[in-house]
């Protein structure tokens, strides 16, 4: 089965979407070692850490529908799932930051 350019572009966009998400965390970590006392930021952190949840669950599972489809391409979305699941590890960190484990 060939790829389309629509197959391409979603594979592409999990990788978009995995760095987005690093960098969003990363600027929301920062922030908030910033400025500790400003709680808004951990109430905007925490709406973020839920959205990012469901978003890169929902990108996972279509990869990994495309992953079983496309046979010929189940490499290239193997590293795009490692990619989107790096953020699994770096989000515990951050959370073991901000409640000082």
């Amino acid at each position: 089965m060939e790829t389309t350019l629509y197959q391409r572009n979603t594979i592409s966009f999990s990788t978009y979407l995995a760095l987005g998400s690093f960098a969003s965390g990363t600027l929301l970590l920062v922030l908030f070692k910033l400025f500790p006392r400003e709680e808004y930021i951990l109430f905007i952190g925490f709406f973020y850490v839920l959205f990012a949840i469901l978003l890169n669950s929902l990108v996972f599972l279509h990869l990994f529908y495309e992953f079983i489809i496309l046979k010929t391409e189940r490499e290239t979305i193997a590293i795009r799932i490692l990619i989107l699941l790096a953020n699994i590890p770096v989000a515990l960190l951050y959370f073991f930051i901000v409640i000082k484990i």
